[in-house]
């Protein structure tokens, strides 16, 4: 009895899944003739495609032929149950299938979304704002896209499409199973699979997602300092050209290793209150940004825990104070420490390029770390051995 009650309730949900597509716009797919696909399954698999098609007519003849019935009773019996299924069954073998991703694609992106925040006081929330930076990638990349090609759904054994005039946008489209979307133009599929409470996930596949993340993390800045971290865009107070000219000159100098280097580690000391703050963070709007630079400003906490996203072609990462994080070895206060080696790695690219899985994203990243610092004194002298700093400047006048 708990059982019928059981298969009866699952039942009725799946009448109301189905219910709720067909009220949503979703239509059930027909599969449709292809007489270019016939012809291939004739000339590539001709045993079996003469195979199934005597079968279904034997089945259709033995239906017909039987003598113990009327002939109108012969023929209300082709609609049965049995044989409608045998006559779907040659149908669905000599139609295409509906278009399904290429799970080969080498590019995938995906995020869960809405993004849970878990914060304590003991933790900076940097998987939190690193989970939510590539939930707000693979959101811009749809913008972009925009409207898809083709929706589609599987549900209760049938396929069902949404006409895509119909389409409005992402949150409001019912998912009862796996959705999948295609852009022909870009050759992207999207895939949408529905959980509990409202959450999904999106996963992006593409022969080559690149440019489309470039085009969509355009003026991105992301902090990680504690319970500030957040995701927004790069702020400057003042502008490159209102430096002492000597900057300016040192800034034309920064400018031309970007463009010409993949990855580029510049350093500015001086006095409190000469702008050394504020220099990176023009620097960091007015060419990182411009040139597709994502920008992350960290602190001596976060800089610890930190490795740049790999879907991402070029990052800035921005430490003001380095003197207090990659301090001399030699001291007693950085034997307590390991931040030190650990932004030396992230310098020479060994700490996050030694091993490479074989999924997801992998591209040659352009980086340029940008260091602050009130004295060169206590920096660790590996810091500032050649190919780790490739510029260096003193900031000698009051700005600020």
């Amino acid at each position: 009895m708990d059982f019928e009650y059981y298969r009866n309730n699952e039942g009725g949900s799946a009448n109301s899944n189905r219910q709720s597509l067909l009220a949503t716009g979703w239509r059930p797919f027909h599969r449709e003739l292809d007489w270019e696909f016939i012809w291939q399954l004739l000339s590539n698999d001709t045993r079996e495609f003469t195979q199934k098609s005597l079968n279904l007519a034997s089945n259709i003849a033995e239906v017909l032929g039987r003598n113990n019935y009327t002939w109108w009773a012969n023929f209300l019996n082709i609609v049965s149950d049995n044989t409608r299924y045998e006559v779907e069954k040659y149908w669905n073998y000599v139609t295409p299938d509906p278009l399904t991703p290429d799970h080969r694609y080498k590019d995938v992106l995906s995020t869960e979304t809405p993004i849970v925040q878990f914060v304590s006081r003991n933790s900076i929330p940097i998987d939190y704002v690193l989970n939510r930076l590539q939930e707000i990638t693979v959101l811009r990349v749809l913008d972009v896209l925009g409207r898809p090609d083709i929706i589609t759904q599987y549900y209760m054994e049938r396929d069902f499409y949404l006409p895509v005039e119909k389409f409005v946008n992402w949150e409001r489209l019912d998912v009862v199973n796996t959705v999948y979307a295609y852009w022909s133009k870009d050759d992207i599929w999207l895939q949408i699979d529905s959980f509990d409470r409202g959450r999904r996930q999106y996963t992006l596949m593409a022969k080559n997602l690149t440019p489309l993340i470039n085009k969509a993390t355009y003026d991105l800045a992301i902090m990680l300092s504690g319970y500030q971290s957040r995701v927004g865009k790069v702020n400057s107070q003042f502008p490159v050209r209102s430096f002492p000219t000597d900057i300016q000159g040192f800034t034309d100098s920064v400018q031309q290793a970007i463009l010409n280097q993949k990855q580029l580690a510049v350093l500015v000391h001086g006095e409190p209150g000469t702008g050394k703050t504020a220099w990176t963070q023009a620097v960091a709007k007015e060419i990182l940004m411009p040139l597709g630079y994502v920008i992350f400003i960290l602190d001596h906490d976060a800089i610890a825990n930190f490795v740049p996203p790999t879907y991402l072609e070029r990052i800035c990462i921005i430490i003001n104070e380095a003197d207090n994080l990659a301090q001399n070895r030699a001291s007693e206060v950085a034997q307590y420490s390991n931040k030190t080696e650990h932004i030396l790695s992230l310098l020479d690219g060994t700490l996050y390029q030694s091993v490479i899985d074989e999924a997801g994203i992998h591209i040659q990243q352009r980086l340029v770390v940008l260091m602050t610092c009130n004295t060169t004194e206590r920096l660790d002298p590996a810091m500032l051995r050649k190919g780790r700093v490739d510029l260096m400047c003193e900031f000698t006048q009051r700005f600020v």
